[in-house]
């Protein structure tokens, strides 16, 4: 859900008219009824100025906005061209949550963070549900039972997460990434981390990760098969904005994996990082389950939607006034989230996308 209850009763008080569409808070726990003593008016929230929604809309949503409506939703633009084209075409003002800059200010508002933070929570509950076995070592009148061993692939906010969520379990967990600058947070958390000794790194001023060089993925690809053939489940992370994620696990190393064991991949929904992920299904190979479930966030709504509409309020009082629009494109946040106005694709990147598509 895009926006909770809470949300709209500050988001009323600010001056802002909101429509909720009938059943919409129902899997995050929220009732119609909330939603009116909140202020808002349940009916059809198509017909608004301004729609907000968490999943990239199908072609029949876009033709229900009004032309010249916003639209405020994951859109992953650099990617999906006709959406973009189909947007424009509508002549909508098209904003993309997850192209958000990742600065200071923006914080609040950062929902590729915030749902990073569910999805890595329940890779792990994934993982350890599928495992033959359980995750802390104990002492029991049986004899002493083995730690489960983690390998967390990727320590950006989904995988420190995750790292995070299996050190809980009590497993002993390993991380790697390519960024160097994550090695103490990964540490911090009691995981240990994997480091291709090189001079490369990966980290951009974005604070995302780009490619590396082919000697680099070389000895990556060493370390990470030892770390695989050792572990009891894998957890994958990796993403490149406006990219297919990159292979991190190849058939031959996942085949490598001990039986029994298990492999999350968070990827799945850009390609998966693991070369035998089926996104949007849980399959068993050599006595491996590899799970390719899709937009993990939504398995647990009630946090999940918390955040996303936390994350829209401060975004929606940032771009209005007096719930009037205040779109300054001179302004970092407004210039890189909003993808087109007036017909038009004004996102540089998006454009450039477009550009090398056609």
């Amino acid at each position: 859900m895009g926006i909770i209850p809470e949300t709209v009763k500050r988001l009323v008080a600010k001056k802002f008219a909101v429509i909720v569409e009938k059943g919409a808070g129902s899997q995050a726990g929220a009732s119609d009824e909330d939603y009116v003593q909140a202020g808002a008016t349940i009916g059809d929230a198509w017909s608004a100025d301004a729609v907000v929604k968490v999943a990239v809309p199908t072609t029949a949503e876009i033709g229900k906005l009004r032309e010249g409506a916003a639209l405020v939703s994951l859109l992953y633009p650099l990617v999906n061209g006709p959406l973009v084209k189909a947007l424009a075409a509508r002549k909508v003002i098209a904003m993309a949550t997850d192209a958000i800059p990742r600065t200071t200010l923006a914080q609040m508002m950062d929902v590729l963070s915030s749902q990073a933070t569910v999805a890595g929570y329940r890779a792990v509950i994934l993982a350890a549900a599928a495992l033959p076995r359980m995750a802390p070592m104990l002492m029991t009148a049986a004899g002493t039972l083995a730690p489960a061993r983690f390998l967390i692939l990727g320590a950006g906010v989904a995988g420190l997460q995750a790292i995070a969520t299996a050190r809980r379990l009590g497993a002993v967990v390993e991380a790697f990434d390519v960024r160097k600058v994550v090695k103490e947070q990964v540490e911090s958390l009691g995981a240990k981390f994997i480091e291709v000794p090189s001079t490369e790194d990966a980290q951009t001023a974005s604070g995302y990760a780009k490619e590396l060089s082919d000697e680099y993925k070389q000895k990556q690809a060493v370390l990470i098969a030892d770390a695989l053939r050792r572990c009891d489940a894998c957890v994958t992370t990796a993403l490149i904005p406006g990219r297919r994620a990159p292979i991190l696990v190849t058939a031959d190393q996942a085949k490598s994996m001990r039986p029994g064991s298990v492999l999350v991949d968070l990827a799945a929904e850009q390609g998966g990082n693991c070369e035998l992920t089926k996104p949007g299904e849980n399959v068993v190979l050599n006595g491996v389950t590899f799970v390719g479930e899709l937009n993990l966030p939504s398995q647990l709504a009630v946090h999940a939607s918390q955040m996303y509409s936390r994350n829209m309020e401060k975004l929606l009082l940032h771009i209005t006034k007096d719930a009037e629009w205040k779109l300054d494109l001179a302004d970092e946040i407004t210039r890189g989230l909003v993808i087109t106005r007036d017909g038009e694709v004004i996102h540089e990147a998006a454009k450039k996308a477009l550009e090398a598509a056609a």
